[in-house]
């Protein structure tokens, strides 16, 4: 390839934004990144993480050939070896497992590294191949599980408004997300209301810089967001500002949600949730008498233990004010449940029903598996009970896969590591959960070394185990003409061929949109209030500040990193600093700290180090250190995941990575 080339492609990463790029390549080497500035979410921006993709994909740490354990695990010591070595051995390990052990035995572990339908998380990349072996599934709720279920429960689906719609709200609530990091386009449509007078609330235990850049910040108290909820409604009765039409037509379970409402008077609520009452009423009071109300409510929030519920009841709120009939009104979650592709994972390859495995209970879930392949992931670095984790994959019994782009903590485990292809070197095909546009990545330039695909490595495994089913060798460019298929009226008219050429297309919805003006997609087509009696305020939250670990500790997303990519790259790094703890006045004093003194954050389950940081961002008895950084890069060896133990949420089998209980203690 000679002269320069721009090649229209997508962010692969796990962020609601799902940004359209433009790759410059000259000579066959891509030498330039920007945003595209034709799409309308992307708007030409990168974020400052992403801005340094290039360079990530030629860093001198890339994984470019196989690769066999030759030390023992965790010492991250491996030999080259060819393809056909790797392959062969993994056959070998692969049919003695299934003779001996069963299907059942194999965890394919996929995560979030990509949110691709081809080669990530979204099209459940390599099930089919799975489902010839009789693999065990995967239950991937370690993003989102709690909330979408909630969500589901309330509305029938997690999808709700478009988020571009923010430009039409009078009233905006960020309601624990810090969307200036995590997913900083939309803040382009909360300007565009601003400017025509709408008011921005930021709801969150942290005073982030969101929280900084708008009208009001509320400082809750973590796992208490149900409570309020039902404070603020509790306002809105109060003004006799309830949409009785709405309310009438369009949902059931009302009289039993409104005498819930009624027993959460502000003053309970503001002791609940440690806001002051008067905040609670003043924003109840603009919810009451404000159309429309936008609520931006994302994935952090629900990572608690009534992190279920939460989302179930921010989610009545628009049921109550009848904002769902209003552009500009209603939640936004994701967008997810909008996109209508055909995923044909063929489970009719399956000769018997199979268990399905947690993601989040990796460590306690492991006993009975004798191959782990993981993808797209690194669990040790991003999964609950991070030391347990360690102690499973030390087992000499555990045949251990690893597709990776980098040494990851999770890497260094693995008897054999296979190198991955990264965005400007495959196909791909992508829609966003923040927007409703789908975009298409067309490889810029040719892998390093020998990586490939996820898509090529597993047609190439089932060639070399001697499977013959016509599906597993699929070229991507027919599994994205199957995907495209599914007729929906949201798809119609657009093609493979379109998205070639054009980079990305809106899905057919109309603008404004509001998705349940005229009802739900529920049985009854109604919304469904919460009922009476459910547990509003989670126990862990009462227990906080009576134990011997009377801490909560919160585990937002950083600036520099995204979950655990970029966690090498060392200008990120640099700019990211030490970890840090964030410590209230109060709390540091009660406990001597210092400023920049070295403490253990630690509990039951294990402990991490972090530099403090005192700081009123955080309430009284809240700390904060953000997520992300590799264990092995970090002081100590570890990170926030080693005080995190594994327990399901109220929901969805979703993680509590927002509610832990700590102690501080200085390391002498």
């Amino acid at each position: 390839m000679s002269g320069e080339l721009r090649v229209l492609g997508a962010c692969p990463l796990d962020c609601p934004d799902t940004c359209s790029w433009v790759v410059t390549v000259e000579n066959g080497k891509a030498v330039k990144l920007r945003g595209n500035p034709d799409q309308p979410y992307t708007r030409g921006a990168l974020c400052v993480k992403v801005n340094r993709y290039l360079e990530h994909t030629q860093a001198d740490d890339r994984i470019l050939y196989p690769m066999r354990r030759t030390g023992p695990k965790g010492s991250g010591q491996f030999e080259r070896i060819t393809w056909d070595e790797a392959l062969d051995e993994i056959s070998v390990r692969l049919r003695g497992i299934v003779e001996q052990h069963g299907g059942e035995a194999v965890w394919p572990y996929l995560g979030t590294g990509t949110l691709g339908y081809l080669q990530g998380c979204e099209g459940v990349a390599g099930r089919r191949f799975w489902n010839m072996l009789g693999a065990s599934k995967h239950w991937l709720n370690i993003c989102s599980a709690a909330g979408s279920t909630g969500l589901r429960r309330t509305n029938g689906t997690a999808a709700g408004m478009d988020p571009e719609n923010f430009a039409l709200s009078k009233l905006i609530l960020l309601w624990g997300t810090n969307t200036l990091t995590s997913g900083h386009h939309l803040w382009k449509f909360i300007q565009d209301a601003r400017a025509d007078g709408a008011h921005v609330v930021a709801i969150d235990p942290i005073r982030t810089r969101t929280a900084d850049q708008a009208d009001e910040h509320l400082a809750i108290r973590p796992g208490t967001d149900a409570a309020l909820a039902l404070g603020l409604l509790n306002v809105v009765l109060a003004e006799n500002a309830q949409d009785e039409e709405f309310l009438a037509e369009h949902t059931e379970g009302w009289e039993d949600f409104r005498q819930e409402i009624l027993s959460h008077p502000v003053e309970r609520v503001a002791e609940i949730t440690g806001i002051p009452a008067e905040a609670v009423h003043r924003l109840g009071m603009r919810l009451a008498h404000t159309r429309p109300t936008a609520i931006r409510a994302t994935q952090g929030l629900q990572r608690h233990k009534g992190g279920g519920t939460a989302l179930r009841t921010i989610a009545a709120i628009p049921g109550v004010t009848g904002d769902w009939r209003h552009p500009g009104g209603g939640v936004a979650y994701s967008t997810s449940d909008h996109v209508r592709f055909t995923i044909d994972t063929r489970d009719d390859l399956l000769a018997k029903p199979v268990r399905t495995r947690v993601m989040s209970k990796l460590a306690s879930q492991l006993d009975d598996v004798k191959c782990l392949w993981v993808y797209a992931a690194n669990p040790v670095g991003s999964t609950p009970d991070a030391n347990a984790i360690r102690r499973q994959l030390e087992r000499e019994d555990l045949f251990t896969v690893v597709m990776e782009q980098f040494p990851t903590d999770t890497v260094d485990y693995a008897d054999i590591v296979l190198p991955a292809t990264m965005q400007t070197e495959h196909h791909d095909l992508h829609a966003g959960y923040g927007h409703l546009y789908l975009l298409w990545n067309e490889p810029a330039v040719e892998p390093p070394g020998e990586c490939l695909s996820t898509t090529e490595t597993f047609r190439r495994l089932a060639a070399h185990m001697g499977m013959t089913e016509p599906s597993l060798f699929d070229s991507d460019l027919e599994l994205a003409e199957q995907l495209l298929s599914s007729g929906h009226p949201s798809l119609e008219g657009i093609t493979l061929d379109r998205l070639r050429k054009e980079g990305w297309v809106r899905m057919n919805y109309p603008q404004p949109f509001a998705p349940f003006a005229e009802g739900f997609p529920t049985p009854s087509g109604r919304l469904r209030f919460p009922p009476a009696g459910q547990a509003y305020v989670p126990s862990h939250t009462a227990s906080a500040g009576r134990s011997a670990y009377p801490l909560t500790l919160v585990t937002p997303a950083p600036h520099t990193f995204l979950n655990t990519t970029f966690g090498n790259n060392p200008e990120l790094r640099r700019r990211a600093k030490d970890p840090v703890v964030l410590v209230n006045p109060a709390d540091a004093a009660a406990r001597g700290l210092s400023a920049g003194q070295r403490v253990r954050v630690h509990n039951d389950g294990g402990g991490f180090l972090a530099d403090v940081e005192i700081s009123d961002r955080v309430a009284a008895g809240v700390v904060a250190s953000p997520k992300g950084r590799w264990p092995k890069l970090s002081p100590g060896g570890a990170n926030p995941n080693a005080v995190v133990a594994e327990r399901d949420g109220d929901m969805g089998r979703g993680p509590g990575f927002h509610d832990n209980l700590v102690e501080l203690s200085p390391i002498s």
